[in-house]
């Protein structure tokens, strides 16, 4: 791990007349002012997060995950082709695919459950899968057509989805590293971007200094082993940014980073204490595919 508010205030101007007037009705407007159709990508981001679709629990999310913010630093544009890895629930979806139903292309990579030999990973991809479908069907006027394309994390295949603007992945690069993965990964993303396109990365961060090969178990990962993992793809770093960051995140916790919020996995006598850290310190890296 923004809202607009509306004010009207009607006002009933009178006229002193001379004489009083007979059979005179004064008639309130009862229109309401229009409110201005989101015409910026940031209008409409900023739209998609106040939206009704998103339930309280994910919006009370907002001031950890920054995604205004985050998302302007990644450069997104509503006319964009965008891919999100791993997307889970949707936390992300339900912003990303309203804003680039604008013109641009929302694509869902998931994990494909038939690539997996544990019941345990099928049964969660499966229902995982099943529920961004869903959410994306029950309201096309909303998401409009946004593409699930699943793949096998260890030989990744992104070319049906053809070459696109963007790939984001959030606070997943922890399990590929642990997974042996993060190599396939990265040159997928790679593979799949047009010259010039832009991956944006999030992830739980670890000290400076810290083996990954340790940590990552933990779902912390250094800012340099990320860095060196996805410039070995090809990638450049063009920037970083503090946006996600958490200086009150220790790092030390028995249950790694699933001690902190929203998982709260330590005992009852330390929820409060996680809560009053908030969600994880977080890395904020953007790469781009040089030309």
């Amino acid at each position: 791990m923004m809202r607009y508010q509306f004010a009207l205030i009607p006002a009933l101007l009178l006229a002193a007349c001379a004489q009083p007037v007979a059979n005179t009705t004064l008639e309130a407007k009862t229109d309401a002012p229009a409110v201005a159709a989101p015409t910026t990508t940031s209008d409409h981001i900023q739209a998609a997060m106040a939206g009704a679709h998103r339930s309280e629990a994910n919006k009370a999310r907002d001031i950890y995950r920054k995604p205004l913010e985050t998302l302007s630093f990644f450069g997104l544009q509503s006319g964009m082709s965008v891919m999100e890895i791993s997307p889970g629930a949707g936390w992300y979806a339900e912003i990303l695919a309203p804003v680039l139903k604008n013109g641009g292309k929302y694509i869902a990579v998931v994990n494909d459950p038939s690539k997996t030999t544990s019941e345990r990973a099928k049964e969660y991809f499966t229902a995982q899968n099943t529920q961004l479908e869903e959410k994306f069907k029950s309201n096309p006027s909303l998401y409009g057509t946004p593409m699930l394309l699943a793949i096998d994390a260890k030989m990744p295949d992104l070319s049906a989805a053809g070459p696109v603007d963007m790939v984001l992945t959030f606070r997943n690069a922890h399990n590929w590293m642990s997974q042996g993965t993060d190599e396939a990964m990265f040159k997928a993303f790679y593979a799949a971007l047009k010259p010039g396109g832009v991956l944006g990365v999030t992830d739980h961060r670890a000290a400076a200094g810290t083996d990954w090969t340790v940590s990552a178990d933990s779902g912390y990962v250094s800012e340099e082993s990320v860095i060196a993992a996805v410039t070995k793809a090809g990638f450049t770093l063009k920037a970083k940014s503090e946006i996600n960051a958490n200086p009150k995140d220790t790092k030390d916790y028995k249950e790694g980073v699933w001690a902190l919020p929203p998982t709260l996995a330590g005992d009852a006598a330390s929820k409060a204490a996680m809560q009053a850290i908030g969600e994880s310190d977080r890395m904020t890296l953007l790469f781009v595919k040089p030309l």
